[in-house]
């Protein structure tokens, strides 16, 4: 599991806004959050199929490009350029840049900012996702993807830190755990069929592979996720979601919440009591005179699969403090 969100990904409202050439296919797979798929001898009106980004032959000096905007402005630690069934058409080099553009630029605004390197220009392999570390610095918006000459490539993968705009988190109710808020899955027992960074995407999940879902356990115990929150926060509400979940999800499960080091076994207390749950059903629960935390564990008994976590709650004033340096330090 990454162990950072794919800050691009459609799933969290990341988007193509602009390529300069999709002649074979269209940019817009790039943020697909599913693997890219390949089915063989399967032709178009411009020739095979494929589920990724491809250019055409370039007959005239260049290269190709595409901009991405990210779901959530993010300081980058890794970049995946996946040339997934690529094989003898992907381009030979690749470079990735960066910038921040706050609000909803449009693609001529996009065109005259200032782009920085996050990889630069890079030998790339076919049918490989080429994975490289980027060396954290400031927070963007949007990133570049530029094939030297040209070609195909099926996947761009921006896998950072969510630091989204704290003035849209100040004040009411906001879901803690979710990922657009900074959220963060540290740790879990099993993700066999469903990695837990579904468990705090955005919206509903559509189906059951749009959860967390683990392998039948066949021991005493019982499988888990622990999240880091966004901030500190007083948590009101939690929402246990087990929709499509129907032979196959927990028979209960537990929250827990701890203020500081989530090491220290005596730091834990339930925010929500082990409590029996329904299939493909949405569980609503009221929290009450809990203390603020920082951390919250997850457990369900004994496995199974689950759409969705809300730990809906109100960010203390010493959390928005800490959310409002580290949006104006990054």
């Amino acid at each position: 599991m990454s162990t950072l969100p794919d800050l691009a990904s459609r799933a969290l409202s990341g988007g193509v806004v602009h390529a300069n050439d999709e002649f074979f296919a269209p940019a817009d797979h790039l943020v697909d959050p599913k693997p890219p798929t390949f089915a063989p001898a399967t032709f178009g009106a411009k020739g095979q199929v494929y589920e990724g980004w491809e250019t055409r032959r370039r007959r005239t000096p260049g290269h190709d490009h595409a901009i991405v905007r990210l779901g959530v402005p993010g300081i980058v630690h890794t970049v995946v350029v996946d040339t997934s069934h690529f094989t003898g058409n992907y381009p030979p080099y690749a470079a990735v840049d960066a910038c921040r553009l706050d609000g909803h630029p449009a693609p001529e605004d996009l065109a005259d900012a200032t782009w920085t390197p996050l990889v630069p220009r890079v030998a790339l392999a076919g049918d490989t996702r080429n994975v490289f570390s980027v060396e954290p610095g400031h927070r963007v918006t949007h990133v570049r993807l530029s094939i030297f000459p040209d070609g195909g490539v099926a996947r761009l993968r921006v896998h950072g830190e969510a630091t989204p705009d704290p003035r849209f988190l100040a004040g009411g109710l906001v879901d803690l755990a979710a990922l657009e808020h900074g959220g963060l899955v540290v740790g879990c027992s099993d993700m066999f069929y469903g990695t837990p960074h579904n468990l705090i995407a955005p919206g509903r999940a559509r189906t059951m592979g749009e959860g967390w879902e683990t392998a039948r356990r066949r021991d005493d115990g019982n499988d888990w996720v622990l999240l880091r929150l966004a901030a500190p926060g007083v948590v009101r509400l939690v929402e246990l979601d087990t929709s499509h979940f129907k032979g196959n999800a927990p028979g209960a499960a537990a929250v827990r919440g701890c203020a500081t080091d989530p090491d220290d076994p005596d730091g834990w207390f339930d925010l929500l009591p082990v409590t029996r749950l329904q299939p493909d059903t949405r569980h609503r629960f009221l929290v009450t005179d809990a203390d603020a935390v920082t951390w919250v564990r997850l457990d369900a008994y004994p496995d199974g699969g689950m759409a969705r976590l809300r730990v809906l709650g109100e960010i203390t004033p010493a959390g928005l403090a800490t959310l409002r340096n580290r949006w104006s330090s990054a």
